[in-house]
């Protein structure tokens, strides 16, 4: 079944091929403004891991991974849903030391995704992952290192419009409101989880919601997350107002990783003890693992916000069910 919004009058303001030099130069620039502004450097990352390493994420706890079996190595491997764990086996495995660390090109198939304006079963993201000490641990810090992340967006967005295209007018506001979201649930108890965002978003237009994963006042966490690698009270999404699609718009999300103590609390809370077998989660409590933080920042996000597109198949290649397909064609809205 079809999930895609038509804006009204809406009309691509590039063509494929230039959608394409566009893409190349949004990926190329935000690279080196992002390595820049957070001490990184480009490494290499796994397509797929094995079933049993703990290594793959959760996401929000119920999507289901991609496996197939490997009979050279006689195990089942997975396709990656993100690189959040092994980034930070990588991190010690490269003898990274405190304020560097790397990132990568993380693709990804979700195959539970559903998809719409914005989402895909295919994912492409910068991850990124650096070392930090115990005292680097608190909001002060993370704040910080999400002004940098938007000043390199911010960047990136006026470098595209002044040097290659004058057409692209995409508004990205340097300045980062910052709210958690019990805040947010107290603003707006009546509406739900997105409703409150986009209410928030629209009067803040880049926002940083914070400590998402536990439960709120109603009993229910604003949205998902895994219990074994953000610490749910140093972390959050990066949101901007997308006035194409009059929506709140994530480009990342991110945070300070979990320590020990975090991670003992969090797998009681969401059921999951039996993680703390796992070869990962062994080494994390046995404080054998860096301190660190990270996220992950869509690349197709981050194309459809500066080029100010309706539709995330605009910028990326994915497969898109029948309606989605006609319902673009009679819009006039080309999918690659």
């Amino acid at each position: 079944m079809a999930n895609t919004y038509i804006p009204a009058g809406y009309k691509a303001k590039l063509s494929v091929y230039e959608t394409q030099r566009a893409i190349d130069f949004i990926k190329r620039c935000f690279q080196r403004n992002l390595s820049s502004a957070l001490h990184l450097k480009r490494v290499s990352a796994p397509l797929f891991v094995t079933e049993g390493s703990g290594l793959n994420d959760n996401l929000n706890g119920v999507e289901r991974p991609v496996s197939f079996d490997v009979p050279a190595v006689g195990e089942e491997a997975e396709v990656v849903h993100s690189l959040a764990k092994w980034k930070r086996l990588a991190l010690k495995k490269y003898e990274f030391f405190v304020g560097n660390g790397l990132y990568t090109d993380m693709n990804a198939i979700r195959r539970d995704e559903i998809p719409d304006n914005i989402h895909s079963i295919y994912v492409d993201q910068w991850d990124w992952e650096k070392v930090i000490d115990r005292g680097m641990r608190n909001l002060d810090y993370l704040k910080d290192t999400v002004r940098r992340i938007v000043g390199a967006v911010c960047d990136t967005n006026d470098a595209l419009r002044d040097e290659f295209f004058p057409v692209l007018n995409a508004e990205i506001s340097r300045e980062v409101s910052f709210i958690t979201t019990a805040e947010l649930y107290d603003l707006y108890p009546t509406l739900s989880p997105q409703e409150r965002e986009n209410a928030y978003v629209r009067e803040h237009p880049t926002t940083f919601l914070m400590q998402i994963g536990d439960k709120l006042k109603n009993g229910e966490p604003h949205d998902g997350r895994a219990p074994d690698y953000d610490d749910w009270q140093l972390n959050g999404d990066i949101l901007v107002w997308n006035p194409v699609l009059n929506r709140a718009f994530e480009l990342s999300s991110m945070g300070i990783r979990v320590d020990e103590k975090a991670l003992a609390e969090q797998l009681d809370k969401a059921g999951c003890t039996e993680r703390r077998n796992l070869p990962f989660h062994k080494m994390l409590l046995a404080g054998e693992l860096p301190l660190t933080m990270g996220g992950g920042i869509g690349q197709s996000r981050l194309c459809m916000l500066m080029m100010q597109t309706a539709h995330i198949g605009e910028v990326q290649v994915s497969l898109w069910d029948r309606e989605t397909v006609d319902a673009c064609e009679k819009a006039g809205i080309p999918l690659l």
